[in-house]
């Protein structure tokens, strides 16, 4: 039965246990007593909500805590053993593939490399495949014990009816690549089992505002640096995140060419691969045969010597106007969103670090419009290389919030909810 706004009993009850069990996961251990005032329910609710949820092995006691003049109350949880998710992070060295519990600690990990194939559909395909079985192999969890797979990957993710989630991802040459139906048509797991694919970038900014840097942020952007560059756009109308590509903004006009075929992109010249380019056309010597994390690694080294006064001036100019260029595309963002934050991650981002961040902080105050750049704040991350697999093992987790903690049942209920 639906009352005047449309809504029925069983919205009204999922309602309920999506915001007992939200408060629990993000604000817990909780007493029933402190979850009434924290969700706005009443105490019979509380009650009936969290028999549910105990029911169903969500959620269950841990400990009590002394009350003013009555009994002890006992303290509720998120039970970690009730569900498990997958998260992958396709990345541009390699895909890593973690299996975590309910409240997202880590269970297994597997990772292999890229390099030698680069993005070949089949075989980043065979490598989430072949993750998959080996996490779930290593912890004897049954697959049907999956919540979701989440995935984050390089580029523009759209869903369709007939074939799930479909990458664009034009700078790795992925031209509307079915992902979902390949996963599905190779994977062994139960057709139960949903897969939440989205954008790298958009699975970091959910960790970091979830459980890093952004916590308790209203208006924030999150920017992934590797070899390529994304951005993400949390506020309180887009709770999850909007992913940007961000990394394809002109910040030269007939500049140098990017990986998606245009002229001047931020990634052409702030992208992991094309700083290192940069840096050994201007005259710097990187490694030979180095990948990227190695050679960034000896750029930062040249740049910044143990003893200051050996310095690299090829290395620090780089940086210098990388560090520009970085800030003048961080302008833009504070210029069109006017953000409180702007947390910077990935793992060339991480890698640049504080040694980086004064200059990209000057340059984007200097570039953006004065009232907005005093109110925003430019920092790192807080989760470290593994954010995009922890925000995309994030996504079934959503997931399960907006059900109220009852996993979809169908593959169209699914569908409806991740679209």
């Amino acid at each position: 039965m639906a009352g005047r706004n449309g809504r029925t009993v069983r919205d009204l009850r999922r309602g309920n246990r999506a915001a007992v069990l939200r408060r629990l996961y993000f604000d817990g251990p909780m007493s029933r007593f402190e979850l009434g005032p924290a969700t706005g329910l009443s105490g019979g609710s509380i009650s009936n909500v969290v028999a549910e949820l105990v029911e169903d092995h969500l959620v269950e006691e841990a400990g009590t805590v002394e009350s003013d003049g009555g009994r002890p109350r006992t303290l509720l949880r998120v039970a970690p053993s009730g569900g498990h998710m997958i998260g992958v992070d396709v990345g541009e060295t390699r895909v890593r593939v973690e299996l975590f519990d309910l409240t997202l600690t880590e269970l297994a990990r597997t990772e292999r490399p890229l390099e030698h194939h680069g993005y070949d559909v089949e075989v980043v395909v065979g490598h989430i495949r072949d993750g998959i079985a080996e996490v779930l192999a290593d912890t004897d969890i049954a697959p049907e014990q999956l919540l979701g797979v989440g995935i984050g990957v390089p580029g523009i993710v759209a869903r369709t009816p007939g074939q799930g989630a479909v990458v664009h991802g034009q700078t790795i040459g992925w031209d509307a690549v079915p992902l979902e139906s390949l996963l599905r048509s190779t994977c062994e797991l139960p057709d139960t089992v949903p897969y939440f694919i989205d954008n790298g970038a958009r699975t970091l900014g959910q960790a970091e505002l979830w459980f890093g840097a952004g916590r308790g942020c209203r208006n924030a952007v999150v920017v992934l640096f590797g070899s390529g560059i994304g951005a993400c756009l949390v506020t309180e109308e887009v709770e999850y995140g909007r992913p940007l590509e961000w990394g394809h903004v002109t910040v030269q006009v007939r500049g140098r060419r990017c990986r998606c075929g245009a002229l001047g992109c931020l990634e052409a010249y702030a992208g992991a691969g094309a700083l290192v380019d940069r840096w050994r056309e201007a005259g710097g010597h990187p490694p030979v045969g180095a990948d990227e994390e190695t050679a960034l690694a000896a750029l930062l080294a040249a740049a910044h010597p143990a003893q200051a006064a050996e310095a690299d001036p090829v290395a620090l100019a780089v940086l210098e106007e990388t560090a520009e260029y970085v800030g003048a595309g961080l302008s833009d963002l504070v210029n069109l969103f006017q953000p409180e934050r702007i947390l910077i991650g990935g793992w060339a981002g991480l890698q640049l670090g504080p040694r980086f961040l004064p200059a990209v902080r000057r340059y984007a105050d200097a570039y953006a419009l004065r009232h907005p750049a005093e109110r925003v704040s430019i920092d790192l991350g807080k989760l470290g290389p593994d954010a995009v697999t922890v925000g995309a093992a994030s996504l079934p987790l959503a997931d399960l919030f907006a059900r109220g903690g009852r996993p979809a049942t169908h593959r169209q209920d699914r569908e409806g909810a991740t679209g």
